[in-house]
C-alpha cells in the first residue's frame, strides 16, 4: 500500500509540475503574440516588463542612477514606484526617464495607485503621478532640482468620494496655449471622470511637436493645448534657452514620476508618427 501512495504522489506531482510548466509557457507565448501584433501595428515597448533596460532614475539630492531606498521596482510585469523602505518623504521627488528623446508619437500607457502615500507626502501628491513629456535630457538635471523642465500629463486617482480628474497639464518650467492664449498656471484640469480605488486605467497622448499635444482616457480625448514652450522666467528653462531664442518645444524626453504614492505600470508603449 505504502509503495502505491508513493507511486500516486509521485505521479501526481508530476502532472502539477507538467501543468505548472505548460501555463508558463502559455503565458509566454500570449506575451509574445501580443508583443509581435503591437510590434505589426509600429507600438513599441519602452517597458519590457522584466527589467530598466533603456530607462534611468533620478531622485532629488541624489546623482543619476542612483534608485533611491529602492523605490523604483520591476514586479510581476511591471513597473512599480514603491516606498516600502521609506519612513518618510522629506521632499525627495525622483523621475524615471527614457533614454531617448521623441517629438511627433502617442503615447500608451496602463496604471493604477495603489496602497498608502508614504508618510510625509504633500497633500496634493497623494495617487498623483505624471508622465512627462517634451523634458529636458536627464543628464541636464541639477542634483536638487525638483521636476525635469516638461509638460507634465498628471495622472490622478480619486479619494473614494470626491471628484478629482485624471490626465490633467500641469507645466513645470513650461507653458502651452489654448485658443489662442498663453496659459501660465501651472495646473489645469481635463474632462475626464474621476478613477477610484486601485483600478486599473488606460490613457493616450498624442504629441505633434510643437505643434498640439491631446490626451485621451479610455479612447475618449479629455483635453488638448497647442504650442509648448519654455518658461523665460524659470530658473531652470533659462538654462535651455537655445541661442535664438526659439522657446518651443518640439522635442523631448519621456518620464514619470516618483512624488510619494505608490504607483505601477504595466503598460508603457509609443508609436512614433511623421512629422508631416
Amino acid at each position: 500500500m505504502y509503495k502505491i501512495i508513493k507511486s500516486t504522489i509521485v505521479v501526481l506531482s508530476f502532472f502539477c509540475f507538467l501543468l505548472f510548466a505548460y501555463q508558463n509557457i502559455a503565458q509566454e507565448v500570449q506575451e509574445v503574440i501580443e508583443q509581435k501584433s503591437d510590434e505589426k501595428d509600429g507600438w513599441i515597448m519602452l517597458f519590457n516588463g522584466k527589467n530598466l533596460d533603456g530607462w534611468q532614475v533620478k531622485f532629488k539630492g541624489y546623482p543619476l542612477g542612483h534608485n533611491y531606498k529602492n523605490t523604483v521596482q520591476v514586479e510581476d510585469g511591471m513597473l512599480r514606484v514603491k516606498y516600502d523602505e521609506w519612513e518618510n518623504f522629506d521632499g525627495v521627488f525622483g523621475h524615471i526617464f527614457y533614454n531617448e528623446a521623441f517629438s511627433h508619437y502617442r503615447l500608451r500607457v496602463e496604471y493604477r495607485f495603489t496602497g498608502d502615500q508614504v508618510k510625509g507626502g504633500p497633500g496634493w501628491a497623494y495617487r498623483n503621478n505624471g508622465l512627462m513629456l517634451h523634458g529636458q535630457a536627464a543628464e541636464s538635471m541639477e542634483l536638487d532640482q525638483d521636476f525635469p523642465v516638461s509638460v507634465e500629463v498628471q495622472l490622478l486617482g480619486g479619494n473614494g468620494t470626491d471628484e478629482r480628474s485624471t490626465m490633467n497639464l500641469c507645466t513645470p518650467g513650461t507653458h502651452v496655449e489654448m485658443n489662442g492664449a498663453l496659459i501660465k498656471r501651472h495646473c489645469t484640469g481635463s474632462k475626464s471622470k474621476t478613477y477610484h480605488g486601485d483600478q486599473w486605467v488606460s490613457v493616450e497622448v498624442e504629441v505633434r511637436g510643437g505643434e498640439i499635444i491631446r490626451h485621451f482616457v479610455d479612447g475618449e480625448e479629455v483635453m488638448s493645448y497647442e504650442k509648448p514652450q519654455l518658461d523665460p522666467e524659470d530658473q531652470y528653462s533659462q538654462k535651455l534657452l537655445p541661442e535664438d531664442g526659439d522657446v518651443i518645444l518640439r522635442k523631448g524626453t519621456i518620464s514619470i514620476q516618483a512624488e510619494s504614492h505608490p504607483t505601477d505600470f504595466r503598460k508603457i508603449e509609443i508609436l512614433v508618427l511623421n512629422d508631416d
